[in-house]
């Protein structure tokens, strides 16, 4: 069989896992491009002077969720895209943390990285882990 049009069985928690963070994405990212200034309202910062950027991040994040919805069909053959999500999730604390301990983001903001970043890195990380498993065998 191509090797291209194999689809591999999967777990479904990942299946799952991929489909809510596509889904919890694509959300966060349309309300920060709708409302920009609201993330900042409710965590007590000032607004940005340039909301277009910060949309601009929505923008990203919105796209990456649809390429998590679509990995979640066939995780093992859409392993790059989850890797590329991983990065993003793993370095968005790093800085979080970077420009706080400088003091040039306040530590408040690292909210945003709970949801977008923490919750997932686990899960992603299995998938991965399991993806490369798979493509081992192939």
């Amino acid at each position: 069989m191509n090797p291209i049009n194999r689809v591999t069985t999967v777990p479904a928690w990942m299946k799952i896992t991929l489909k809510l963070a596509g889904i919890y994405n694509i959300l966060w990212g349309s309300w920060i491009v709708l409302f920009p200034h609201h993330f900042f309202d409710l965590v007590g910062m000032v607004q940005p002077n340039y909301p277009g950027i910060w949309q601009s991040v929505g923008m990203i994040v919105g796209v990456y969720g649809l390429g998590y919805y679509i990995a979640a069909f066939d995780p093992v053959r859409h392993w790059p895209i989850i890797l590329v999500g991983f990065l993003g999730k793993l370095f968005g604390p790093v800085g979080l943390v970077l420009y706080a301990w400088r003091g040039e983001l306040p530590w408040v903001f690292g909210w945003v990285n709970v949801t977008n970043d923490l919750i997932w890195l686990v899960p992603f990380a299995i998938i991965l882990y399991y993806s490369w498993k798979q493509e081992s065998k192939a």
